[in-house]
């Protein structure tokens, strides 16, 4: 078992995919550092993708800086950098594109769009002007 989740959709590369899935929850926090990554034949297994696919996953994930190779160890989440502004705002940007495709197949308009995001950010987190949270 992965500990981030992939959905993979047909028409896009399964490598980008992974990598998307892998940087989202890491730059999220929901694998944070020190985090044990899988290896190259646990990833190949549980996504039922290529070994050399899931090799370059990972190598792609180590140039960028989130993973770190210990010896003896295996891969983990790095510790040392944090996500730039920018990649939090290019993963945003690609969840966005979804909601926006999503919302317009079911014949929505921006305004019911920015409305909904609006309440859930609200019923999430509260009103952000006086430090409320909408959880408890």
């Amino acid at each position: 078992m992965i500990p981030f989740k992939v959905e993979l959709r047909p028409g896009e590369s399964l490598y980008g995919q992974v990598v998307y899935a892998a940087t989202r929850a890491m730059v999220s926090g929901e694998l944070p550092a020190g985090s044990p990554f899988p290896s190259v034949r646990e990833l190949s297994q549980a996504l039922k993708i290529n070994p050399n696919t899931a090799h370059k996953v990972i190598a792609e994930l180590v140039r960028e800086g989130l993973l770190e190779v210990l010896p003896g160890r295996g891969t983990m989440v790095s510790g040392v950098r944090q996500a730039s502004a920018r990649e939090k705002a290019e993963l945003l940007t690609k969840e966005v594109e979804q909601l926006v495709v999503e919302a317009k197949r079911l014949g929505l308009e921006q305004a019911d769009v920015v409305k909904a995001v609006r309440e859930c950010w609200v019923g999430l987190f509260g009103d952000a002007s006086n430090g409320e949270s909408g959880r408890a």
